[in-house]
């Protein structure tokens, strides 16, 4: 299973395999059972996830009791609450596991501490985070610019299995939309797609 996050690490390191390998020994895997609560929102983040394999959704719960759908992370997806510009360091975010998951379990406590045993971990997870916060940026900007029916062709083209995978009203939350909305839009894609076929 850790060989997800070697392939992973490749992109960001110019080590070799067996390098990773020696690297990746004591980094701790964890199974999560469908449902398991990895954070309530309000709670102080400890850990930090890497996806080896299953779904986590991000989510919270306004003052109205609405629940909100802000990410989905699946395979090769790192899972982090940056809330450091926060005075009580408390989550905005609940984080829960959608799916049976097996992730990579990091201490954000005990994170100096690999770093100064493994100074490589420092600019690779720097590199990682580089990565991801440009692209919650252009998605944010792309997201916030486009109808949602754009939204869910973005989706299907830069995530396509996620559709089947989670909670359609969960997916539309994500969105931005209504769930009927949700279902309007997959049948005119699908028509259209048909069409096309045709």
């Amino acid at each position: 299973m850790k060989d997800v996050l070697i392939q992973y690490m490749k992109r960001f390191s110019d080590l070799n395999e067996s390098e990773l390998k020696k690297l990746t020994v004591d980094v701790p895997v964890a199974a999560f059972k469908k449902g398991t609560i990895l954070l309530h929102q309000g709670e102080i983040p400890d850990k930090c996830y890497f996806v080896l394999q299953g779904c986590v959704r991000q989510y919270a719960v306004d003052e109205h009791g609405n629940e909100n759908t802000y990410n989905f992370f699946t395979e090769e997806q790192s899972v982090t609450i940056f809330n450091q510009h926060k005075t009580d360091k408390s989550s905005p975010y609940s984080l829960s596991c959608l799916e049976d998951c097996t992730l990579v379990v990091g201490d954000l406590s005990t994170e100096q501490e690999s770093y100064d045993t493994h100074p490589v971990l420092e600019t690779m997870t720097r590199k990682m985070m580089e990565e991801d916060m440009g692209a919650m940026r252009d998605e944010f900007s792309a997201f916030i610019s486009s109808t949602p029916e754009e939204r869910y062709r973005a989706l299907l083209e830069k995530r396509p299995g996620l559709v089947d995978r989670v909670p359609q009203y969960q997916l539309a939350s994500y969105l931005g939309i209504k769930p009927e909305s949700l279902s309007r839009i997959k049948k005119r894609s699908e028509a259209n797609h048909l069409r096309i076929v045709e």
